[in-house]
């Protein structure tokens, strides 16, 4: 009986003995090929995307579909985009991406080959908002047919200008399958001063200088030709030419200057000869008293010698009247010594009275309409001839600058005096 009890306590503690070692899971696992001890496998604890790729690549009219997996189960978590290019999609129960790449999308512009588009997305729990992922990946489109972007500059390939003139049109790209990456501009003549365009939608700006067309070129015109060359990152360039005809222009501000400083100088010519022409004036006018002067006292001589010699009683008073004709003829010498008749004189001074009025009618025929005249160069031009003209005809005339005797005011007085005019007005004959 005591040998059946014993054998009865050993079998039932070899059975707990092998319980406790069957729960004990720290014992390690041997590998059944190389026979050493495996790590224990515990269950994840942290969620995360088992297939996450960093970098897709896709390629025009193809479509990307893959499918995110989790180590979770699908049913308690929901998926979604935080940013992400027009037409990706992706199953907020299953996680699948996908996306249509159409052409259309890139040629309205939509989206661009070449350049990585960063999506975020991410994974939540739908019953603990805390338990979620938040990552991203990278998406680039490629494609093997090549189209060249296109510069279209916002004018015609002829402009006409003039020196002078201002020149502002804007570089537009019509895209292509890379994007231009820089645009640079070549010239067949040298220009300095002028807006760059270095990349799409920039502006080009460019004044003509007044220099341009030089005195002493023959051309009546020049032609500018400006190339925008636009070049991509893989060396694939387009050219746009724009060509610009150039004639002379006037630089109204340098010619207004011109054209000023002509009339000063005539106005100033004016008045020197008006104030010559008052002091000759009044030297013809003192020689015509002087000679009158003469003139009455000759013949009172001669009539006073007259009545003398013919109404005197005494022989000493007849003899005397009969001398005084002689010593009256005496005085025209004396005249014509003391007073000579100024004729050169009065010719210069009704040759200085012509040019004078020649000079001021032109300065009225010629003068300016506005700022900007287009007869200013005609008008600068005609006005220096006609100085040039006056001055050589009164080339041995002295100018009376300054005479304390005489006043500017007075030789303007004197000219406008109409008993002047009337003098010297021509006399026509009906």
């Amino acid at each position: 009986m005591r040998i059946k009890l014993f054998i009865i306590f050993l079998a039932a503690c070899k059975f707990s003995f092998a319980q406790e070692i069957s729960k004990d899971t720290t014992l390690p696992i041997k590998d059944s090929i190389t026979n050493l001890p495996t790590p224990r496998q515990d269950a994840d604890s942290i969620l995360r995307i088992m297939n996450l790729s960093p970098f897709f690549s896709l390629q025009a009219d193809s479509t990307l579909t893959y499918d995110f997996k989790i180590n979770r189960p699908m049913d308690q978590y929901f998926w979604y985009l935080k940013s992400a290019p027009v037409g990706l999609r992706i199953d907020k129960n299953t996680g699948v991406l996908f996306f249509r790449a159409d052409k259309n999308l890139f040629k309205s512009g939509r989206l661009k080959f070449d350049v990585p588009y960063k999506v975020e997305f991410g994974v939540q729990n739908l019953r603990n908002a805390s338990e979620r992922i938040d990552t991203s990946f990278n998406l680039l489109f490629f494609s093997t047919e090549i189209n060249v972007t296109r510069l279209k500059p916002t004018v015609g390939n002829f402009v006409q200008l003039e020196e002078g003139d201002t020149i502002r049109f804007r570089v537009q790209c019509e895209e292509g399958t890379f994007p231009v990456d820089q645009i640079t501009i070549n010239a067949n003549q040298p220009i300095t001063n002028f807006k760059p365009v270095k990349k799409c939608n920039d502006e080009f700006e460019w004044t003509v200088p007044y220099d341009f067309i030089r005195e002493g070129d023959t051309a009546r015109q020049k032609l500018l030709v400006l190339q925008f060359i636009g070049t991509d990152t893989y060396r694939n360039s387009d050219t746009a030419t724009v060509r610009l005809y150039i004639k002379p222009g006037v630089n109204y501000p340098q010619k207004m200057q011109e054209y000023k400083l002509i009339a000063d100088e005539i106005k100033k010519y004016i008045k020197d000869l008006k104030l010559t022409f008052f002091i000759l004036s009044n030297e013809i006018e003192q020689t015509k008293k002087n000679r009158t002067y003469f003139d009455i006292g000759s013949s009172s001589t001669a009539m006073f010698g007259t009545i003398l010699s013919t109404s005197a009683q005494s022989t000493g008073a007849k003899n005397f009247g009969k001398v005084l004709p002689s010593l009256g003829l005496t005085l025209v010498p004396v005249k014509e010594t003391v007073s000579p008749n100024k004729v050169q004189e009065q010719n210069m001074a009704s040759q200085v009275r012509g040019t004078i009025k020649r000079l001021e009618f032109m300065l009225s025929e010629y003068s300016l309409v506005g700022e900007k005249d287009i007869d200013i160069l005609t008008k600068t031009r005609k006005l220096k001839d006609e100085l040039k003209q006056s001055q050589l005809q009164l080339i041995d005339l002295p100018l009376v600058e300054f005479d304390p005797k005489f006043t500017q005011e007075e030789a303007e007085k004197y000219f406008n005096n109409p008993k002047v005019n009337k003098k010297y007005k021509m006399n026509v004959r009906k």
